[in-house]
Formats: C-alpha cells, structure tokens, sequence
C-alpha cells in the first residue's frame, strides 16, 4: 500500500512540475487562459463561451 501511495505522490509531484516549466522557469511565464474567448483560433471559428453567448441571447430576445 506504501509503495502505490508513495508512486501516487511521486506522479503528482512530477506532473505539477512538468505543468509548472513554463510558470517557474521562464521570466513573466504564466499558465495559459483556459477560456474560450481567450483563444485566438476558436474566435476566428466564431465560437464563443456559452456563458457570454445566453447572456447575449437573453439581452436580443428583450429587445
């Protein structure tokens, strides 16, 4: 039971790390946006987050 716990903690640690590459060893790095509308290449698809979208929907349909 040791050994699996200890392999869990070990891949959480090493994926956090290898997650992190970008944030803790680049200057001014970040974790990238996980919006929709922040995604250059889904805007010029015309998809937008279904949040912005029903609020947009909701607002014409009071007109």
């Amino acid at each position: 039971m040791w050994k699996i716990l200890l392999f869990t903690a070990g891949f959480l640690v090493l994926a956090v790390a290898l997650l992190g590459v970008r944030v803790f060893f680049v200057k001014g790095g970040r974790f990238p946006s996980p919006h929709i509308s922040d995604n250059q290449y889904l805007r010029k698809k015309g998809i937008s987050c279904a949040v912005s979208t029903d609020a947009q929907e909701r607002k014409e349909k009071l007109r």
